[in-house]
């Protein structure tokens, strides 16, 4: 029998189907609910063999001009074993075609590329891309190591760092509120002013802080009522992954921005998530400061692409000139304003 895909319109079905397949924290109801309020639109599926489900997805569809049609993207997943990895993936094709009319199916797996998944991509018809939203290059921590294990991977400054900020009269802990998650938007788009990259409106931080509830805690750090630096999550059972970071000017000269990452990783590991991704190396500074927590990288599959659709080929030329046109924009609106707020809407939809 040939495993059928069906609708998934449970919330709390769905998301136990996440955290039964130990899937990826974009692959809860909530991030789709979000990505569903700026652009994209959801379909969560499972593929059933009889009375078992042996894998799902949260597909995110975004419309395009014609004849293109739509492009259908997995973010962090699908979710199944090795084993049914290539059933599952040509299923969730053939459901892209024929429902969406999607001129690809992109995924960027949570899966290690060089694990049992990477044949079964290949296998099921999909071809590596450079259309990458999330960056494979990344640094994940194994939660289940003690402090003293977790501590002897970083650099001597960086325990140190910790370890100063962690004495001080600074208080680490989750944002209780929207009052306080204006302090966040607030220091996070200074950070991005002074690091020169962009950001999405902030109703889009708003809508996340809502829609994902406790799966995404903002680590904060506070001197009395004013904070310094955060570190925002979204989570799974298994998995924490970092969405965004900041630090004010106050902050850094104090560094509790080491404080906040510690404090973040405790309060991963009590809430009992045995991975935490660094989402993404880049060579920039946000980079450098991130793998002072570590003496390893990891590299996850990266993305892939299936072909829907005869205009495939005009598709995979046009996407990344596209993106550029984007970039390009970008960097012109913010020369021209002066600061980091741009008006063109990411096409981005992993972040």
């Amino acid at each position: 029998m040939i495993p059928a895909v069906v609708p998934c319109t449970d919330r709390a079905l769905w998301d136990e189907h996440v955290d039964r397949f130990q899937g990826h924290p974009q692959q809860l109801w909530g991030w789709g609910e979000t990505k569903a309020a700026h652009g994209w639109s959801v379909d969560r599926v499972l593929v059933k063999d009889g009375d078992e489900t042996i894998g799902c997805a949260q597909l995110l569809v975004r419309r395009l001009p014609v004849p293109f049609r739509a492009l259908v993207y997995i973010p962090r997943g699908p979710m199944c074993s090795p084993g049914n990895a290539q059933v599952v993936l040509n299923r969730l094709a053939e459901h892209a075609a024929l429902r969406h009319r999607g001129v690809a199916l992109s995924i960027e797996p949570d899966w290690d590329k060089d694990s049992a998944f990477a044949g079964a991509v290949a296998a099921a018809g999909f071809r590596e891309s450079t259309n990458t939203v999330l960056i494979p290059r990344t640094l994940i921590l194994d939660l289940t190591r003690s402090d003293d294990e977790l501590m002897a991977e970083m650099s001597k400054s960086t325990r140190a760092n910790i370890r100063k900020a962690m004495r001080s009269d600074v208080e680490f802990r989750k944002v209780k509120n929207e009052a306080e998650l204006e302090q966040v938007l607030a220091i996070y788009h200074q950070t991005a002013e002074r690091a020169g990259f962009g950001i999405h409106e902030d109703q889009y931080y708003r809508d996340i802080f809502r829609n994902l509830g406790d799966s995404s805690p903002i680590i904060a750090a506070f001197d009395g009522e004013q904070m310094l630096a955060f570190t925002w999550l979204s989570r799974s059972a298994a998995t924490a992954f970092e969405l965004y970071g900041g630090v004010s000017a106050e902050g850094q000269k104090q560094r509790v921005n080491y404080g906040v990452k510690w404090a973040a990783l405790q309060a991963m590991r009590e809430d009992g998530c045995s991975r935490y991704d660094f989402n993404g190396l880049l060579n920039d500074g946000i980079s450098d400061f991130k793998k002072q927590f570590a003496k390893h990288e990891n590299m996850l599959l990266g993305t892939w692409e299936r072909p829907l659709s005869p205009f495939y080929p005009a598709y995979a030329k046009a996407m990344p000139l596209a993106r550029k046109g984007l970039q390009q924009a970008r960097r012109l609106l913010k020369g021209a304003a002066g600061q980091v707020r741009p008006l063109v809407r990411k096409l981005r939809p992993g972040n």
